[in-house]
């Protein structure tokens, strides 16, 4: 199949890219700039210049593939919000070309909202309308794209690794060095689930081939990490001291990232690993923190 690939010269799009090539798959990848043009050229992968702004681009993309995978999503968190409601838009979006058709769309989410409650593990069963995290509009896009006929499904990420980015823990190293201290909060007893970037992009494509409309995959590799683990991987990594911070220190010492230092994301993918048959073999999150380079 021709596959449209959003975010596609980012960290984790280059991985699946990766993957679809290795398993027989064409790849148009999206990219905004010659400079990623020339990336995907030299990968073997047919450009599509647009970006997820420009929605009639991604459009076009949609229509000139046999299927779609989006990974595209602005990561500034400054306006969280008006991104997630752009993403809204983007699935929205290609999900009205893809309607009446066969073609697989994979959308991405994150795995915390599948958990009913605060603390409780998440599971590709649960889908918690009424989570705070704002990224959930996207999935009940994704659940109207079903009803009106798109076979659209959902891969759910945690904190997805290699030795050079670890999602929000890479915002946690910044603020380490920058404080000159690695931080937890309290006893450090709430946990990250976590994957690694190579197990991640076989999933994503195992979902596309599934093309099982309405599907929701845990793309969950460790069940959950304590952030005083992590925290004394990048203390060691940095050569800095370990701190226990109270409520209060830490919302001023994380900034945007106290609300997720005070959360459990962890999360299961038993039924994901049973519906793909999809065992993750990659490295452990405390590895990859243990063996990148801090400098």
């Amino acid at each position: 199949m021709r596959i449209f690939v959003t975010g596609a010269t980012g960290f984790l799009g280059t991985a699946i890219i990766e993957e679809l090539t290795k398993v027989g798959h064409q790849v148009l990848g999206l990219t905004r700039s010659e400079e990623g043009a020339q990336l995907l050229t030299s990968r073997g992968v047919d450009v599509h210049f647009g970006d997820i702004e420009d929605l009639d681009s991604l459009r076009r993309g949609a229509e000139l593939s046999d299927g779609v995978i989006h990974t595209a999503f602005n990561h500034d968190f400054s306006k969280f919000a008006a991104n997630c409601e752009a993403d809204r838009q983007v699935v929205e979006a290609i999900g009205a070309v893809l309607k009446g058709s066969s073609r697989p769309f994979v959308v991405t989410s994150v795995a915390a909202l599948g958990a009913k409650g605060p603390g409780l593990v998440a599971t590709e069963e649960t889908f918690n309308i009424d989570s705070p995290i704002l990224r959930r509009i996207s999935e009940l896009e994704t659940d109207k794209l079903v009803k009106q006929g798109v076979n659209v499904s959902i891969v759910r990420l945690p904190q997805v690794h290699d030795r050079l980015k670890q999602g929000l823990i890479t915002y946690l190293i910044a603020v380490a060095r920058e404080k000159g201290v690695s931080a937890y909060v309290g006893q450090g007893d709430k946990r990250w689930a976590a994957v690694h970037l190579s197990d991640c992009a076989r999933l994503y494509v195992l979902a596309l081939e599934r093309n099982s409309a309405g599907s929701r995959y845990n793309a969950v590799a460790e069940e959950g990490v304590s952030h005083k683990q992590i925290a004394e991987a990048i203390a060691l990594g940095l050569n800095v001291p370990l701190k226990s911070l109270d409520a209060e220190s830490a919302d001023s010492h994380f900034s945007w990232l106290a609300p997720f230092m005070s959360s459990d994301m962890s999360a299961s993918s038993a039924i994901t690993q049973k519906l793909l048959q999809w065992s993750p073999t990659g490295p452990g999150l405390i590895s990859d923190l243990q063996q990148m380079d801090y400098r």
